[in-house]
């Protein structure tokens, strides 16, 4: 049920105009990676200090869990990011490797494929190799433009990584008094990180359900009719990682799985499309049961989210929707304006 609605002063709202401008900001400026990386580490630190902060009544002992713990969490973060960045390097190899096994992919398909859909593909390996060598040297500006905002973008991750767990240290520390609008700012910067905490943790158990139930089903079911499909392991991270995304991002992984299931067999391609399909369907229920009780939205007010900020802002815009809505209908809500 919606709050009662009440007076809002004026504190409030220069509160909210200074909020939405940072978000804004952050969409212009391209600092979505590090907003969220650093709100993942304050809301994991949250999320676990509360366990040791029972057991240490001392001030200063509890700020030294906290670094710790915060240490910790950045450390495994970047970890996992290394780890998954090197199965993904010795399953696809070199370059060399990854074309090769695309042109054998493409033989594949191309004898299962209808007439009229082959003619959109290239002819054979060596005409693969032309088309992949001309778009390189068109696009090759773009790809060392590209290459090198991956890596600031990794680096400004890092820094909303430190960022988040400074933050997390101060929450342990003792209040000073602050004025009105400043409470009122973090009020507005603390629900920004409760809805984020809403969207991604929920976000996050939904993928984990549906990469677990993909990887039963190509590690495990396929294997047991003794179908092995290449790229398994890189499948199963795109998966996970795709699955972050509410609802779109099942659909590249899907569309992703069939078309290398197609290099087996249309049948094989039809059964791992029905498979999906059911674990779409899931989702969807998930998606209702969890996002959307967390958040109170719909699946079509998210997609129409992520439609406008991806139109707006691009890829980052598209990340950081679900939060960014989850967050704005939260602070209405709060009113009792919707």
């Amino acid at each position: 049920m919606p709050s009662p609605r009440r007076a809002t002063t004026g504190v409030e709202i220069a509160a909210w105009l200074l909020t939405g401008a940072a978000l804004i900001s952050v969409l212009l400026l391209h600092l979505v990676p590090p907003l969220l990386a650093g709100l993942l580490v304050f809301e994991l630190v949250a999320l676990i200090s509360p366990f040791f902060a029972r057991a240490i009544p001392n001030q200063r002992a509890k700020l030294v869990v906290v670094t710790l713990l915060s240490i910790i969490v950045v450390a495994a973060l970047v970890g996992t990011v290394i780890a998954v960045a090197r199965v993904l390097g010795q399953e696809v190899g070199s370059a060399a490797g990854l074309f090769g096994k695309l042109s054998l992919l493409l033989e594949d398909v191309r004898t299962v494929l209808p007439p009229w859909l082959i003619n959109y593909l290239p002819a054979d390996p060596d005409a693969l190799e032309h088309s992949i060598g001309a778009w390189l040297s068109t696009h090759a500006k773009q790809l060392q433009t590209t290459g090198a905002a991956f890596g600031r973008g990794f680096v400004k991750a890092l820094l909303g990584m430190v960022i988040g767990a400074m933050l997390a240290l101060h929450e342990v520390q003792p209040n000073h008094a602050s004025g009105p609008l400043a409470t009122a700012l973090r009020g507005c910067a603390m629900r920004l990180a409760q809805a984020f905490r809403r969207v991604v943790f929920a976000q996050f158990w939904i993928s984990a359900i549906n990469t677990t139930l993909t990887a039963v089903f190509l590690l495990l079911v396929l294997p047991l009719f003794g179908v092995h499909l290449p790229l398994v392991k890189t499948m199963i991270a795109i998966t996970f990682f795709a699955g972050l995304l509410p609802v779109i991002g099942n659909l590249v992984s899907n569309t992703l799985i069939t078309f290398i299931a197609l290099s087996i067999s249309v049948q094989i391609a039809a059964a791992a499309l029905v498979f999906l399909i059911v674990v779409h369907k899931l989702e969807y229920f998930l998606n209702a049961r969890i996002v959307g009780g967390h958040i109170d939205a719909r699946a079509w007010e998210l997609l129409i989210a992520m439609l406008v900020f991806e139109s707006a802002f691009g890829l980052a815009g598209l990340i950081a929707a679900p939060v960014f809505y989850a967050f704005i209908k939260a602070e209405l809500r709060s009113r009792g304006l919707v």
